[in-house]
């Protein structure tokens, strides 16, 4: 059934309280006609069960070990379950649900890393009820990140790239306030940044030659200096850097002529300085079929591009298509 794999995928639980769980028994639903590959999720049976039975949907729910999922996927949801039960409800986010999310993330990387997994699809979590419980990594790429470093002597930088067919997105700097941009935003980051994109698309992606597009940080890029510094100082050393290193990079560009249809043609990836100039072309473009893959882990991980969506958890209006989109890159991206 659906896409030919070696290994399943593990799907994380997410927020249970979000649209993850809908979203996980819609997907397993439309999985003939959407062609998906197998999945397992990491959560608690018993509230998948009692979401499913909450829509009417007659879902055969069954836990298992991640050696059986392929084979009880075509005709039973499969779920490698926690230790801790989940008492969730639709659109009422509670920290108490924190250590089941936090478990779900670990157990499944922890599998992957085993090789009992070809990848990780993540369900969105809320970091601000992460936090009330004490949660101390600034978002979810991070937390893979120190997840994949433990036990070893290697660190990971995480690069968040938004794909689809259409277009792919990284923005250098990520989760911060706008004001704290240009003192985060250096060659050297920009360098490092560049140089995992150009790497993940050749081994993942298969792009033998792959176009890099960089923002300019300012508008018109800065045009020589009249309107800001930083893309004359900052960008045009990292371009030069990467132009060195054999890559094929373009930029600084100014940031509204890079996403219409023509712009577009010329790159595989645009970098751009900040999150909003990344995830507003993107979101603009292909809202439900964007895919948030994270580049530089030593495993492969996509997620949909949303969020929780707390305020319409529960009322069956969730559409799957992002999470179907993450479930067949995942399977492409983690093919042997």
């Amino acid at each position: 059934m659906g896409l030919e794999q070696r290994s399943p995928l593990l799907l994380t639980q997410g927020d249970p309280a979000g649209i993850g769980p809908e979203l996980c028994l819609r997907a397993w639903l439309e999985r003939e006609t959407a062609l998906l590959p197998a999945f397992g999720i990491v959560g608690d049976p018993g509230h998948l069960r009692n979401v499913a039975q909450s829509y009417g949907w007659d879902i055969p729910i069954i836990s298992v070990e991640p050696s059986q999922i392929q084979a009880t996927f075509p005709h039973a949801l499969p779920v490698v379950p926690l230790s801790a039960q989940v008492a969730a409800e639709p659109g009422k986010a509670d920290a108490a649900n924190a250590p089941s999310v936090i478990e779900s993330i670990e157990t499944a990387v922890r599998l992957v890393r085993a090789g009992s997994a070809a990848a990780i699809v993540t369900n969105p979590i809320a970091k601000h009820v992460l936090y009330e419980a004490g949660f101390r990594h600034p978002g979810h790429t991070e937390f893979l990140g120190a997840l994949a470093a433990e036990g070893g002597p290697e660190t990971y930088h995480p690069v968040m790239m938004l794909w689809s067919e259409q277009l792919a997105v990284v923005p250098v700097t990520v989760h911060i306030p706008l004001a704290d941009v240009p003192s985060a935003l250096t060659t050297d980051l920009i360098v490092l940044t560049g140089r995992i994109v150009a790497r993940e698309l050749r081994q993942r992606f298969g792009i033998e030659n792959p176009r890099l597009a960089l923002a300019g940080l300012n508008p018109h890029a800065g045009e020589s200096g009249a309107m800001g510094t930083e893309d004359e100082d900052v960008i045009v050393p990292a371009v030069d850097i990467l132009r060195a290193d054999g890559i094929e990079v373009a930029g600084p560009l100014p940031a509204d002529t890079m996403f219409h249809t023509r712009a577009r043609s010329r790159y595989d990836a645009a970098l751009a300085m900040y999150h909003d100039q990344a995830l507003i072309p993107i979101k603009t473009i292909a809202f439900d079929e964007a895919v948030n893959v994270t580049l530089g882990l030593p495993f492969v991980r996509t997620s949909p591009d949303h969020g929780t969506a707390f305020d319409i958890a529960g009322k069956g209006i969730a559409r799957p298509d992002s999470l179907m989109a993450a479930l067949k890159l995942a399977a492409r991206l983690g093919s042997p």
